[in-house]
């Protein structure tokens, strides 16, 4: 394996950025998220279709915490599930159209409780 600096005053092995040693020598356990996922089951998702400024119709999605999920991967599910376009506002999924049909089957079926 060849470094991009090898042969040059800056050659220098790669080292742990926690113990300092070598990354071949290094015994530090690796990082693991602290974040703790609430089961779907135990959340209830309100919808509702919502209508912006100039007319436009979106779907919301509330009352699923930001910290118990992962709302972007959640948030990128649902838009390729409903072929739209989405946001996310303040612990609020936001899809562009009318989909309250379709997310309401598709998070039923992930486990959420729908209202």
């Amino acid at each position: 394996m060849s470094r991009l600096f090898a042969g040059t005053p800056f050659d220098r092995p790669p080292t742990c950025d926690r113990c300092g040693a070598l990354e071949a020598d290094c015994q530090c356990p690796p990082l693991e998220s602290p974040k703790i996922l609430i089961p779907p089951e135990k959340q209830t998702a309100t919808l509702r279709v919502e209508k912006r400024a100039k007319g436009k119709v979106v779907t919301v999605i509330r009352g699923l915490s930001a910290e118990g999920n992962d709302l972007p991967e959640l948030l990128t599910r649902l838009k390729s599930h409903c072929g739209a376009g989405g946001t996310l506002v303040d612990a609020a999924l936001e899809i562009q159209g009318d989909h309250l049909a379709r997310l309401k089957t598709l998070l039923s079926n992930i486990g959420y409780r729908v209202k």
